[in-house]
């Protein structure tokens, strides 16, 4: 489930469903307790061949069908790709391209052939980036690799293409195998790439995503986590400073929790899964105003728009957080 482009992930989960190689157990209860074993929790358990009578229970051949029942894309891709792609250069596929019926339970890739969607997209009108966009507004769209989907395609609304005036900026995000082992990822690198584009004031929206609370707090590794806040906390010190100088406005807000609860309070062990905790929201720039307790996240764009002094699309069904200013 790989989406950084390191393809010998996406490797093992293909020699493990194509040619039946990998690790192996007799029964998927089987091959949790090796993965636990090894202190692989469950992000990471490798891709594990079920046998039956010490053979593979299947393997997918030409002529076969698959449904990937993923919902997501960004994860999806990578496996997707090779299977559906004739011409396939990320690594070698033994048996060479495989004609499969294979079918995505949604649309992962406008572009991908060979396949089909069991749901298409809708398509979703007005949604921040473009109607931002057709007010004439430039953009700046920036995050390392592991997040870039989701201040792009996710962020338009299923829409990979960019809107007019939108620029985008892709960060690496660093070669490890857990995020625990560097767990400022590529904050700093984003940090310092984003300021020089604050201070130029040409843009009039820019959204950056810090991918280090999801992603470290994904590891369950307590330590790593609480870096990684200070990290995000030293370059949020710094975006917020950059913004002001220029006059800005800055919101800082989350779609989930994850890094705030690492351990799980009934059996006290890591907590590596997303939270339902409240996330914070957070205006700097606007003044004294006063916000709503009860928001959710359709709310999010309206406060933007009247931040911005910009009228709100009926499509647009949450309201603005800011109820009063002073």
């Amino acid at each position: 489930m790989d989406r950084d482009k390191r393809w010998e992930r996406t490797k093992k989960a293909y020699d493990a469903i194509v040619l039946g190689r990998g690790v192996y157990a007799n029964s998927p209860m089987e091959a949790i307790d090796i993965a636990y074993s090894k202190d692989q929790t469950d992000e990471f358990v490798e891709p594990t061949v079920i046998l039956e009578n010490g053979r593979p229970v299947a393997t997918v051949d030409a002529g076969d069908s698959i449904i990937f029942f993923n919902f997501r894309p960004d994860r999806a891709r990578q496996l997707t790709r090779s299977f559906v792609e004739e011409v396939f250069n990320h690594f070698e596929r033994e048996k060479g391209y495989l004609p499969v019926f294979f079918v995505s339970m949604t649309q992962y890739d406008d572009t991908f052939k060979n396949i089909h969607v069991a749901y298409k997209p809708e398509k979703l009108e007005n949604t921040l980036g473009e109607y931002l966009s057709k007010k004439g507004l430039k953009q700046l769209r920036i995050a390392e690799t592991e997040k870039y989907a989701h201040v792009t395609f996710f962020f338009n609304g299923g829409v990979e293409e960019p809107n007019e005036g939108e620029e985008r900026i892709l960060i690496p995000s660093p070669k490890v195998a857990t995020y625990d082992l560097k767990p400022e990822m590529s904050a700093y690198e984003v940090t310092d790439t984003v300021i020089p584009k604050i201070k130029s004031n040409q843009y009039g929206f820019i959204l950056l995503n810090f991918a280090n609370p999801d992603m470290v707090g994904h590891t369950g590794v307590l330590n790593a986590a609480i870096k990684a806040i200070e990290a995000i906390d030293e370059c949020l010190g710094r975006i917020v400073n950059a913004v002001q100088s220029v006059g800005g406005t800055i919101i800082i807000t989350a779609d989930h929790g994850n890094a705030e609860e690492m351990i799980d309070h009934n059996t006290k062990e890591p907590q590596t899964a997303h939270t339902t905790n409240p996330v914070p929201f957070i205006v700097i720039g606007e003044g004294d105003i006063d916000l709503r307790k009860d928001g959710i996240l359709a709310d999010i764009a309206p406060t933007v728009l009247d931040i911005m002094k910009l009228s709100i699309p009926q499509e647009m069904t949450g309201k603005s957080l800011i109820i009063g200013r002073k």
